[in-house]
């Protein structure tokens, strides 16, 4: 049997979240596998949740990522979508049961069997999986995605969450097709490619959010065609009913009544942001305007790779500002105070090196 592959990378060991470098392992090559390079790995929010234990008990060490691409090393002898030299990515997932309701519809996302790609065990090795903040990983090819060679690997790497989080729900809700007009709450790693993605599908693209400061960016580097300051009560009532769909990639409860208020009649309300807490809403207004509310949590395979597709036809990545992974603490801390330029990628294939 081939022996495991040694691996560096950075971790955390407590809910602390301080990042510093370890070795782990990751499985042999097998026939059905494919090996990677690890060029660019995106800074999720969510990194910080699991690392933190706000949302469970993480097992430590974790060595969180999964905005991961890279280019292919190696593939086993049955793999079929790849070469030596492909583009390749991993979103949030590496397995699933395989057998379940969900995965026969094609969601293995939302099975219960679903193996995190980091902060889990897979039972396909028995090993602790471990994310893109490392130099190289392993996966089964159903859970890898052909990256198109058009993309730089830099701008592509938050497509694999924070693209995915918001292609998934206007591919299901079938937005872009009739001059939709489109609405996204907040203007951070998720809300800046969900407006490329409405422009790039030829909706109408309207930027909500609480920070004045942030209109000419949108308007000029973004392509919004409005504009709407959620606190100024006078903008929120002039834009009553005008949305056919919005998107809210806001974290936390925040007021959803105000913002219900700006869908036209059966229009729908997406959120994404991934908060604590309970919704509360007026669901007479809803009743009265047939709109509806749902929400959204990354993508399956499929939606994925179609998102990817859908990238390299129009050559869209997402903004970001490149770092080092000796800047993750840093990252973290301004992170965590909205200090970033939409979204933090690390270099990993340039600067994550063996400690002496």
């Amino acid at each position: 049997m081939a022996s495991e592959i040694e691996v560096i990378g950075w971790a955390a060991r407590d809910t602390l979240g301080h990042m510093a470098p370890i070795t782990f392992s990751r499985r042999a090559l097998g026939p059905r596998d494919v090996k990677f390079f690890i060029k660019f790995c995106g800074v999720c929010h969510s990194d910080w949740t699991v690392i933190s234990g706000e949302v469970y008990n993480p097992t430590f060490p974790v060595v969180p990522g999964h905005e991961i691409v890279g280019v292919v090393d190696e593939v086993g002898s049955e793999v079929t979508k790849f070469k030596v030299g492909d583009h390749a990515a991993v979103s949030a997932y590496v397995n699933s049961c395989g057998s379940c309701r969900d995965c026969e519809r094609k969601l293995p996302q939302h099975c219960k069997g679903k193996v995190r790609v980091y902060d889990s065990v897979n039972p396909a090795d028995g090993l602790r999986t471990y994310g893109g903040y490392s130099n190289l990983m392993v996966v089964d090819e159903s859970f890898c995605l052909v990256l198109p060679k058009n993309l730089p690997l830099d701008g592509a790497a938050p497509l694999l969450c924070a693209g995915a989080t918001v292609w998934s729900p206007m591919k299901r809700y079938g937005m872009g097709k009739n001059g939709d007009r489109f609405g996204v709450v907040g203007l951070g790693g998720l809300g800046h490619i969900a407006l490329k993605f409405a422009k790039a599908l030829g909706m109408h693209a309207t930027v909500i959010s609480t920070s004045p400061a942030k209109e000419k960016m949108a308007r000029e580097e973004l392509g919004a065609d409005n504009f709407i300051v959620s606190k100024d009560t006078k903008q929120m009532e002039e834009a009553a009913g005008t949305l056919d769909f919005i998107i809210d990639t806001v974290s936390g409860i925040h007021p959803l009544d105000p913002l219900m208020n700006l869908l036209a009649p059966q229009g729908k309300f997406i959120f994404v942001g991934v908060g604590l807490g309970k919704l509360q809403i007026d669901s007479l207004p809803m009743c009265f305007g047939g709109t509806s509310i749902g929400s959204s949590c990354i993508a399956s395979q499929e939606e994925l790779q179609e998102m990817l597709d859908f990238c390299g036809e129009k050559n869209l990545v997402c903004t970001i500002e490149k770092i080092p992974i000796d800047y993750i603490n840093e990252a973290f801390k301004r992170m965590l105070k909205g200090d970033v330029h939409f979204r933090f990628v690390i270099d990993v294939g340039n600067t994550l090196k063996p400690q002496n």
